[in-house]
């Protein structure tokens, strides 16, 4: 990673249980999903769930959008009337797919651990995508710790 997260930062990301992404495609059109998200202290994943998609059987925008083009954006946010609440961690790298079994069982428990839905489907590489988000940069702004 290409930087150094402060322990306000790491705490602000491990308490927080959405982000959305921001990919791209080879032209440069903008897509924004929200996702849930494991973070390892270097690197945040998330896995193509067996949640009901639009586009089935087709791969989803996102991993389309990132095959086509890797750069993307994470944020993870905090909204409240009140603006002296309000915080943002941004995180800019580069995604891939998972490619090694190790490292897919790896993120698949962290995963789980986070969210107990997990711990029901049978997720499996074969048919759920993990991806890796390896981070060039983190801002982080607001309330954070």
């Amino acid at each position: 990673m290409g930087c150094d997260l402060s322990e306000p930062v790491r705490r602000y990301i491990l308490a927080h249980r959405v982000a959305r992404l921001a990919t791209a495609d080879a032209g440069g059109a903008p897509h924004v999903v929200p996702l849930c998200y494991a973070f390892d202290g270097r690197c945040f994943f998330f896995v193509v769930d067996d949640k009901p998609k639009a586009a089935a059987p087709r791969p989803l925008k996102r991993i389309r959008n990132l095959l086509e083009n890797p750069r993307v954006a994470l944020v993870i946010d905090d909204y409240a009337d009140d603006w002296s609440q309000l915080a943002w961690v941004l995180v800019t790298g580069t995604a891939a797919l998972v490619a090694d079994p190790a490292e897919y069982e790896r993120a698949l428990a962290l995963l789980r651990e986070r969210y107990p839905q997990y711990r029901r489907m049978p997720l499996a590489p074969d048919r759920n995508a993990m991806v890796r988000i390896s981070p060039a940069r983190v801002r982080a702004w607001g309330r954070i710790g």
